[in-house]
């Protein structure tokens, strides 16, 4: 076994003890009070400098080292979900409707565990920041903590993450460099056609049809109007229509999701889109609405941070256990975001096929492997002891 995977072993059933805490005390983003105050509390207690109510409910902690000028950011996100419960062990949810269903719990207590262990033994010659950010689910967590001036008050060099990912083997690391997650835009459109009697319909203008044509036709957005070889998903999610059984209503609301991994592609979905819908509705004499949001940014990984990552990863757990150029996932996370202002590496850490964490994320029966806090927590140690390592000089382009 590694050795600083043995150092934070020896923190696991802290580790446990704070992620079964924050799990039976979720809190929906921005709302993460009691979370970010058990979080702040501990980083006094380890001797770090500790500011709180960065983009409203964030921590930051301030560990420094030396003399060095090298600073590294480590992320974690602290915001559960509206979902209820299913599971029925005992560190169960009591906060009705709400629920650690993505692992929060868990990316939290592994950094507390990491920020413990490198108060106590870190031998680094720099500054590490210890991001905790509140609304990730939403993706305004980490625009608000931007917007708050959280890199200006704690420059960093490069930023990094981590989140649990069930189906991957317990304890192995997949990591990329470029798109690993995409962006998330949202849609609406409003169909205005012309109501009528059911019995009547040439008197009207069938909304209905409309619509129903519409969402066939945005299928071939993907399929007919991109390059085969360039990723993108189009879900309606939302046929809505005020109905009553003999009545043509008067309108249809259709909403729905867009993802992609570049912004070239958003841009010609979201204008293929409204030239779909334009000519469809034209053709059949409707007129229409149409609002596309971006609310989430692809999250791109840079190629001298993905590298280190790998290597870091190798090191804890060996070759075998680091898929080194993964698959990109079509979900989307907001810590894109950072990687908008800095260079950075969001890798995904096995939650396990089977068992604790076996089951899909935001599921009522998901609960977060106790198993992968010391393999989370001994990343961390590394990733700062290897990038802050003044004997070590620049480490960017580490071989892997």
């Amino acid at each position: 076994m590694h050795d600083t995977l043995m150092r934070t072993n020896a923190l696991n059933a802290e580790m446990i003890n704070w992620r079964h805490d924050f799990h039976q005390y979720p809190e929906l983003g921005f709302q993460e009070y009691r979370t970010a105050s058990v979080v702040a509390e501990q980083l006094r207690s380890f001797g770090l400098e500790v500011h709180e109510g960065i983009g409203k409910t964030g921590v930051v902690g301030v560990l420094k080292r030396g003399n060095g000028t090298k600073s590294i950011g480590l992320r974690a996100d602290m915001d559960a979900l509206a979902i209820t419960e299913a599971n029925e062990f005992a560190h169960k949810s009591r906060h009705d409707g709400q629920m650690h269903a993505c692992g929060h719990d868990g990316h939290t207590a592994m950094l507390l565990g990491a920020a413990k262990y490198l108060a106590e033994n870190g031998q680094f010659d720099g500054t590490v920041v210890f991001i905790f950010q509140p609304a990730e689910e939403h993706g305004k967590g980490a625009l608000a903590m931007i917007e708050d001036g959280v890199f200006e008050r704690f420059p960093v060099t490069a930023i990094y993450g981590i989140h649990n990912m069930p189906s991957l083997a317990t304890g192995h690391f997949a990591i990329r460099s470029g798109p690993i997650m995409a962006c998330e835009d949202n849609f609406e459109i409003v169909i205005h056609g012309k109501g009528s009697h059911a019995a009547l319909p040439h008197l009207g203008i069938d909304p209905i049809v409309v619509g129903a044509e519409i969402v066939t036709s945005l299928q071939s957005i993907i399929s007919r109007t991109l390059n085969p070889v360039d990723n993108g998903v189009i879900s309606v999610t939302d046929f809505s229509v005020a109905a009553t059984r003999n009545v043509i209503p008067e309108k249809v609301i259709l909403r729905g999701d867009v993802r992609a991994f570049t912004p070239d592609i958003q841009a010609r979905i979201e204008s293929s889109m409204e030239r779909i819908v334009s000519g469809i509705c034209a053709a059949y004499g409707a007129t229409y609405d149409f609002v596309y949001t971006r609310e989430f940014v692809a999250t791109i990984n840079s190629e001298p941070e993905a590298d280190i990552a790998v290597a870091v990863a190798r090191e804890i757990v060996g070759d075998d256990g680091v898929y080194a150029d993964c698959a990109p996932i079509m979900a989307s996370e907001d810590f894109g975001f950072f990687l908008n202002h800095l260079p950075g590496c969001y890798v995904l850490l096995g939650n396990g096929g089977e068992g604790p964490g076996g089951c899909g994320l935001h599921s009522p029966h998901y609960d977060f492997n106790n198993e992968i806090l010391t393999t989370g927590a001994a990343f961390w140690a590394q990733l700062v002891h290897d990038q802050l390592n003044p004997e070590a000089g620049d480490t960017a382009s580490a071989s892997v």
